[in-house]
């Protein structure tokens, strides 16, 4: 067994350390699934060693830091929601395991992946590129894209996890996470042409594996609102929030139901079934980040004290997330989320919006804003700006 040697550090650095880590792994794994990266898996697994060493730090931050029974609860709460960043840490991992030792998955699977509400493509900087000479701060590449770049590829060498002041060099291959319509504008300025888009399947053609493709895409898409909703939850003290999660985890074992069932039928009519063990492995690992989500959100359900220490936690974090109320002033006001572009726009994506006393989680397109809304979104700090001054705010960012 290999030794850990214990290093000072608050336990606020560490969990925010753990969040950021966990959320990295996720969108590096689902990298290596769309472009068949064994170096972007490997650097997935060095994420893992890095997340264990932090979690024997939080362990023992938790043991030193409590000293009467008061101060053992409110650390016993924090350490559940570290050992469920370690939890989705450890499900990235299995997937970048599978592209380690040569798992396949379905072309139909690459193809949709698309349709994801937020998704993972790969831009080349051309000459003569915007981007091109330009640190990622000063281009505000999320804030005007709405795209976050999660690791750039420099001749035979890998820069994961790059910041403000990182700069982009012609024929730099960057990976991006982000909304659709941020692609072709973030495509644009990298002096790249276009991808085209992918058809829909024509009607009448939808089988087994088209469904069970799609139901992965959902999956994935509900397990990633599911830990944003569940930080939330812990942010507002949001008992609401929270049994929202707990309903959508609810929902993603039913869907694993109607998954199994689908791939059983495909497989009675293709010739290598291999491609499809893929699938199985990609909605374990969707079960097991909303499973972690849940476990988050248990927090707060059994009553356990949440230290302020939480709010810094998630303030401070690479991805913040963040809620602010629609003034009658703003220029959204009336305007659906669609016609907003707010994802692009700003960067931020919007988890959930209450309107009266309504919620509205995972909003669609066709949403209308309207004074006095309620929104609630994560990204990055400079997004969470624009999107306060759209909402009709001075320009400083709001108290929590």
């Amino acid at each position: 067994m290999t030794e850990r040697e214990y290093q000072p550090i608050s336990f606020k650095d560490v969990l925010i350390e753990m969040k950021d880590v966990s959320e990295l792994m996720v969108d590096l794994a689902y990298s290596a699934i769309l472009f068949d990266g064994k170096e972007i898996a490997l650097e997935v697994i060095n994420l893992e060693e890095s997340m264990n060493k932090l979690v024997y730090q939080a362990r023992i931050q938790s043991v030193l830091g409590a000293r009467r029974l008061e101060e053992a609860e409110a650390m016993s709460g924090m350490l559940q929601v570290a050992e469920a960043a370690e939890r989705i840490a450890n499900s990235a991992s299995d997937i970048a395991k599978l592209i380690l030792k040569d798992i396949r998955f379905p072309a139909k699977l690459k193809r949709v992946f698309p349709e994801a509400e937020e998704i993972v493509t790969r831009v080349i900087v051309n000459q003569g590129s915007e981007l091109a000479g330009r640190t990622l701060g000063d281009l505000k590449v999320q804030s005007t894209t709405g795209m976050q770049v999660i690791a750039i590829r420099r001749g035979k060498g890998w820069i994961y996890d790059p910041d403000r002041g990182t700069r982009v060099e012609k024929e730099d291959i960057l990976i991006s996470r982000g909304p659709e319509a941020g692609v072709t504008i973030l495509t644009r300025m990298a002096g790249a042409v276009a991808p085209p888009v992918s058809e829909p399947s024509p009607a009448g053609e939808v089988d087994d594996l088209d469904r069970a493709v799609q139901l992965i895409i959902e999956m994935k898409n509900l397990s990633e609102l599911s830990v944003g909703l569940a930080y939330t939850s812990l942010l507002f003290n949001n008992k609401e929030v929270a049994h929202e999660v707990v309903a959508l985890d609810a929902a993603l074992d039913n869907m694993r139901y109607d998954l199994d069932l689908w791939i059983l039928e495909a497989a009675r009519k293709i010739d290598d079934v291999r491609y499809l063990r893929g699938l199985l492995y990609m909605s374990s690992f969707a079960q097991a980040i909303s499973d972690a989500a849940h476990s988050i959100v248990d927090v707060l359900l059994r009553d356990i004290e949440i230290p302020p220490i939480f709010k810094k936690i998630v303030r401070e974090s690479d991805e913040i997330i963040t809620r602010m109320a629609m003034t009658p002033s703003s220029p959204l006001v009336g305007r659906t989320l669609k016609e907003a572009s707010l994802s692009t726009v700003t960067g931020m994506v919007v988890l959930a919006i209450k309107h009266a006393d309504r919620w509205v989680y995972r909003p669609g397109k066709d949403v209308r804003l309207e004074s006095g809304d309620i929104i609630i979104a994560k990204g990055r700090r400079d997004g969470e700006c624009r999107l306060y001054e759209l909402a009709g705010h001075a320009v400083e960012v709001p108290e929590e």
